[in-house]
């Protein structure tokens, strides 16, 4: 439902919205404008996530200059549940007023465990061996040796971000861990192929 929450524009991808929620979303909004902190509470369950998702996409496309939204979680999986339920938010907004409505990027940030898609660092079995496995081909020491022609292989990832670092361009969407990894991986092929010359060929409002 699309509702006026105090003169803004809320896109909440729900047909039925409890009172507590609204008045949940109404105090994030205060919070807002008068930009200060807030400490708010609801029960398990009652839909915390898509409230504060809904309220403050919205803040941000009626006031661009907003900024950025940093979400912080404690696990993976809420992670992932967050992520879901800004592309639903999303895709209700595009519903509502068109393409301009998804001129959005979202993306994940997480530990190299979760995050690496090295197929040798992610074969790994814990986070240290991990993490040592990542060290052993992107450390600036290992770089050095494997250049001059002595040391281990380099990560291509890392050699791809670094060559590209900033420059590097990802689309307008919301992508989960799993859609950073199938995207990473997908470039990473499509690189691997131009070199061997078979083909000729990165939560904030745009």
């Amino acid at each position: 439902m699309r509702v006026n929450i105090d003169d803004l524009d809320v896109f909440f991808p729900y047909e039925y919205m409890y009172t507590e929620q609204y008045e949940y979303m109404l105090s994030i909004k205060k919070t807002l404008d008068q930009k200060g902190h807030a400490l708010l509470e609801m029960p398990t369950g009652t839909g915390k996530t898509v409230c504060l998702i809904s309220v403050i996409t919205a803040y941000q496309y009626q006031y661009p200059q907003t900024g950025k939204l940093i979400y912080c979680t404690r696990t993976v999986q809420e992670m992932t549940k967050c992520m879901e339920e800004i592309k639903r938010v999303i895709a209700y907004r595009v519903q509502c007023v068109g393409p301009d409505g998804g001129k959005v990027l979202g993306v994940c940030l997480s530990s190299r465990r979760n995050m690496c898609v090295h197929p040798r660092v992610i074969a790994e079995g814990d986070r240290e061996a991990v993490d040592s496995a990542c060290r052993n081909m992107t450390a600036s020491w290992v770089r050095s040796r494997a250049r001059s022609g002595d040391g281990n292989a380099l990560c291509g990832f890392y050699e791809a971000w670094d060559r590209d670092g900033t420059n590097a361009e990802i689309p307008n969407g919301v992508y989960t861990l799993d859609d950073l990894k199938v995207r990473e991986g997908g470039a990473r092929r499509r690189r691997r192929s131009t070199r061997r010359g078979t083909t000729t060929s990165w939560l904030t409002r745009s």
